[in-house]
């Protein structure tokens, strides 16, 4: 029976630094002079929440963090430090997907991101090639766990998505698709995502 997969991105698909899977922010101080706590403080903490649902843009609202914490550095350049220093793909969970996909199951991303990081992962690194497509909450206007978040994602596939099955590293994500009616797999490092799938 054809599935329909939802893969998690940050934490499943793409897992922190290219050269090490570091967090992306390890080096954060050392390369930009920025501390992360004052960032958190100042940005992530304040504003983050309002981003990532598509109430406020991204550069705008890092800008006028950024004129506080480190004036010297533009936005432009913290974030793209940021999507470079986050852009490692799970080579094992890719080739799954292909494989998912060739069998004849659709493959889609349904992920926490703001606007421009959703672009970054479709277009320049290529995801879109790889998924029949993304739900991503900056678009949808909530976030996961949130109900509406997977209600948006039904009427989306209406017709089209048989079988659902998110695949996430957040509990509480997982938990919410289950209520919500899907199949859920809450993932951990190290796993394999045809044995997860099979065993459900």
């Amino acid at each position: 029976m054809q599935k329909t997969i939802l893969m998690d991105v940050d934490g499943v698909l793409v897992t922190g630094r290219p050269q090490d899977g570091a967090h992306l922010f390890t080096d954060l101080e050392t390369d930009l002079g920025i501390s992360l706590d004052s960032l958190q403080s100042n940005f992530f903490k304040p504003r983050w929440s309002a981003i990532v649902i598509g109430q406020k843009p991204l550069i705008p609202e890092l800008t006028d963090a950024l004129q506080t914490i480190a004036p010297d550095v533009p936005a432009q350049t913290l974030i793209e430090y940021w999507f470079e220093n986050d852009s490692r793909i799970d080579t094992a969970v890719l080739d799954a997907m292909r494989s998912l996909r060739t069998a004849g199951h659709k493959v889609y991303l349904a992920t926490n991101q703001e606007h421009l990081r959703a672009k970054y992962l479709m277009e320049t690194l290529a995801l879109g090639t790889e998924v029949d497509g993304i739900f991503y909450s900056a678009a949808i206007g909530h976030k996961k766990p949130s109900p509406e978040f997977y209600a948006h994602v039904d009427r989306g596939l209406a017709g089209k998505g048989a079988g659902i099955v998110l695949i996430d590293d957040t509990e509480a994500n997982v938990l919410a698709a289950c209520a919500h009616g899907w199949s859920a797999i809450h993932w951990q490092p190290g796993m394999n995502v045809q044995a997860a799938l099979s065993a459900l």
